[in-house]
């Protein structure tokens, strides 16, 4: 009796608790002007001008576990294959941004420079050419190098900014990406209006990619392309609206010149109070259309994850679905970030009609006296590719029958919570791979440390 009465206190005293926590406000949120005009609280061209940048420490060893994934050139010009690629890169960002001028239209400019130093140069190491470090086309590698990795002019209307240059932008269909010791720009113009308090407008075009492991610019390719299809636009229009407290949604459409139209919806919705139990549910969905001359040949897909994650104080767990229906890989454009799907990880999981599963759970130690300091851990399996209706050409995928693959990864975070090093992150994890004979992303382990500090000079 006595342990059935304490396990009633146990569970009423839980109760209240739910009972009492902050749930996330589900209210309706009327569209709003905002109140303020960040172009009204402009101080200066001069005056809010800001020098700042980061150093990051990039670090990757590779090892094949079954046969050989990586090739390099010896000095005599013969190509040898490896089971193994280690690439070791120290990445510095030198950023000027100057303030507004005041006015009703103000005026500013950016411009960061991006330096490279190979820490790793031996050829058979590096295994290149590749993403990671710059080598030479014989896979020779540059020992250091440098370029403008951002240099744009910007004109302000109340809370509506027009951006023309090289620049950084962040979309569900075209994203830069920074996973490497430096990341993507690309040169053109864009608009981001944010003149409502729960709604944003981007419109965008661009004509060139500065990648993340090269001096010069390239034209657009994508991700998975079989033929190595190009074009000199990517063009893009959407909108981010918050309807509810509790949701956030986003609308976008990107164009890949003579390649396809791709349309994008996403919602994420938040349940509960992570106090006691929070659910935090997302869904990205994407349509994609051959258009023009396509290049890449017919495409026809249907891509979307649907994502749940349960949160109590320093603990979370996340239940990820992702499906792919088409007869082609759900494609992007190369050197970019825009696949907003939950079951993008080491493998992308984009398989034509692929399925796949993630299980992953995450504890941030705060809670336990150590602020900063977090950990992970997943698992994703895909399964059921199957590429041998594809009628085009633009992608290798006819020999795709019912491949499979699966992978695990542990990882660890810190970020230094004070003093002269304050805000430095360090992030390692490592991550195994194993995949079924035609699986694009074969049988690898991969362990991966990333330090990367902040500075501000003026």
């Amino acid at each position: 009796m006595k342990r059935i009465a304490t396990v009633i206190t146990l569970s009423l005293a839980s109760l209240s608790g739910i009972a009492q926590a902050k749930s996330v406000d589900q209210g309706y949120l009327p569209l709003t002007l905002k109140e303020n005009s960040a172009q009204a609280e402009a101080n200066g061209f001069i005056e809010d001008q800001r020098l700042s940048g980061s150093t990051r420490n990039w670090y990757a060893r590779e090892r094949a576990t079954k046969g050989p994934l990586f090739r390099y050139y010896k000095s005599d010009g013969t190509r040898r294959d490896s089971h193994s690629r280690d690439n070791w890169v120290q990445g510095t960002i030198l950023d000027y941004s100057s303030g507004f001028t005041q006015g009703a239209v103000g005026f500013a400019t950016q411009v960061a420079g991006y330096n490279a130093i190979a820490l790793e140069r031996g050829r058979a190491a590096v295994a290149g050419p590749n993403n990671r470090t710059l080598t030479h086309g014989d896979g020779d590698v540059i020992a250091q190098w440098s370029k403008l990795g951002l240099a744009n002019l910007q004109a302000r209307v109340s809370n509506t900014t027009l951006t023309a240059g090289r620049q950084s932008i962040n979309t569900p269909v075209f994203a830069y990406i920074g996973n490497r010791a430096l990341p993507s720009s690309f040169d053109g113009v864009s608009l981001h209006s944010a003149e409502f308090a729960n709604l944003s407008f981007d419109l965008g075009s661009f004509s060139r990619v500065s990648t993340r492991t090269e001096q010069g610019r390239s034209r657009f390719t994508t991700e998975y392309s079989a033929i190595g299809a190009d074009t000199d636009r990517v063009s893009l229009a959407g909108l981010n609206y918050q309807p509810l407290r509790s949701l956030t949604t986003s609308l976008y459409f990107g164009h890949v010149e003579d390649i396809w139209n791709q349309y994008y919806f996403g919602a994420s919705h938040e349940l509960g109070d992570r106090g006691v139990l929070g659910l935090t549910t997302g869904l990205n969905y994407y349509r994609t259309r051959d258009t023009g001359a396509a290049k890449l040949g017919p495409i026809d897909n249907d891509t979307f994850s649907l994502s749940f994650t349960l949160a109590h104080q320093a603990h979370s767990l996340t239940l990820a679905y992702q499906k792919v229906s088409g007869d082609e890989y759900f494609d992007y454009v190369h050197d970019t970030n825009a696949i907003f799907l939950a079951n993008s990880l080491f493998s992308d999981y984009n398989g034509p009609n692929e399925q796949s599963l993630q299980f992953g759970y995450a504890i941030d130690l705060a809670g336990y006296g150590v602020p900063g300091l977090r950990l992970n851990a997943y698992t994703a399996r895909g399964w059921g590719i199957d590429g041998t209706h594809y009628k085009g050409n633009g992608y290798d995928v006819r020999k795709l029958d019912g491949e499979h693959h699966r992978e695990w990864s542990l990882g660890a975070s810190y970020v230094v919570q004070g003093g002269a090093l304050a805000d430095t992150s360090i992030r390692a994890y490592y991550t195994a791979h194993r995949a079924s004979r035609a699986q694009i992303d074969g049988n690898l382990d991969e362990f991966r440390i990333v330090t990367t500090v902040p500075f501000n000079i003026l």
